[in-house]
Order: C-alpha cells, then sequence, then structure tokens
C-alpha cells in the first residue's frame, strides 16, 4: 500500500496504519483505517484501494481481543521466518535425500521443533486464548449466517397447511 505513494507521504501515512493497529477497539481501529483510506481516495486512489482491500483482515487480531504481546508476534513475518530456517537447520545434517517422505519427515521435525519455540516465547496460555477466541468467533459467525439464511423449505399455501390440520 504505501508503494502506492510518494516518499513525502509515506511517514505520515505509516504512523496513521500503526496507530490503528496498536489500537485495542476494534470499531475505533476500522474506523481510523476508513478515515484514512477515504482521506486518500483523494490524492492517492491506488493507495487507498490497496488499504480498503484489506481493511477487515488486518484487524483481525483486534476483533478477536488477542493481547498486545500476540498480536505484534503475529503481525510480522518472523514465525514464519524462523520456521523456515528451523527447516533449514534441521535438514542440514541430511548428506543423501532418499525419498520424497524423507524430505517430508525432516520438514515436519524442523516444523515441530519451530512449534515448541514458539509455544515457549507466546507462552500457552496466550495460544489457548487465541484457540477460545477464535473458536467463539466462528460460533457467533456461523450462529449470524444460521439466522439470517432463510429456511429450504417452499412455503405452504394456506389452504395446504389448513387441510393438512
Amino acid at each position: 500500500m504505501l508503494d502506492h505513494l510518494p516518499e513525502a507521504d509515506r511517514d505520515l501515512v505509516k504512523r496513521r496504519l500503526r496507530a490503528a493497529w496498536k489500537q485495542t477497539n476494534h470499531e475505533l481501529a476500522l474506523d481510523g483505517l476508513r478515515r484514512l483510506a477515504g482521506e486518500l481516495e483523494r490524492s492517492h486512489p491506488g493507495a487507498a484501494a490497496s488499504l480498503n482491500e484489506g481493511l477487515a483482515e488486518t484487524l483481525t487480531l483486534q476483533r478477536l481481543g488477542c493481547p498486545e504481546q500476540l498480536r505484534r508476534t503475529l503481525a510480522s513475518t518472523n514465525p514464519i521466518e524462523s520456521m523456515i530456517e528451523f527447516v533449514r537447520r534441521t535438514s542440514r545434517n541430511v548428506k543423501r535425500w532418499q525419498s520424497g517422505d524423507m524430505c517430508l519427515r525432516w520438514t515436519a521435525a524442523g516444523v515441530l521443533e519451530a512449534e515448541q519455540q514458539f509455544r515457549k516465547i507466546i507462552g500457552v496460555d496466550h495460544l489457548a486464548k487465541l484457540t477460545h477466541h477464535v473458536e467463539r468467533d466462528v460460533a457467533t459467525r456461523r450462529n449470524a449466517t444460521t439466522a439470517v439464511t432463510p429456511s429450504t423449505t417452499p412455503p405452504q399455501p394456506a389452504a395446504t397447511l389448513a387441510a393438512a390440520h
């Protein structure tokens, strides 16, 4: 998104993005990003379109109510980069790859090692809270969808209903 802006405007927009992402209240963060997109619409429509495209997704962790430490960690690419490095380090000792299954086993070993490290850094409590928030969010969205979805049974004419009783 910042690539759509002139150098002179990038720092201010970056600060406003970070302020919104740092916000713990989902609605306030969403409002801040929408306001920014509206302002950019006039002067830099490409940047505004880029911001609007992923607006809701960038605030998923706020919507779920994740703690700040977990939001900071998951908002960066560090966990993925760390996992890739664990896989590299684990498989570095293999001198001759015998099969695709062997490659998958060594990759899985590296991923499991990365997971253990991730759990130490983040903490099991934060991951349990994240799991709880995600499950609650999924259930809420499912209930909202089923409440709005019309019945699949076709409506019966009143005469048919009266004859049935």
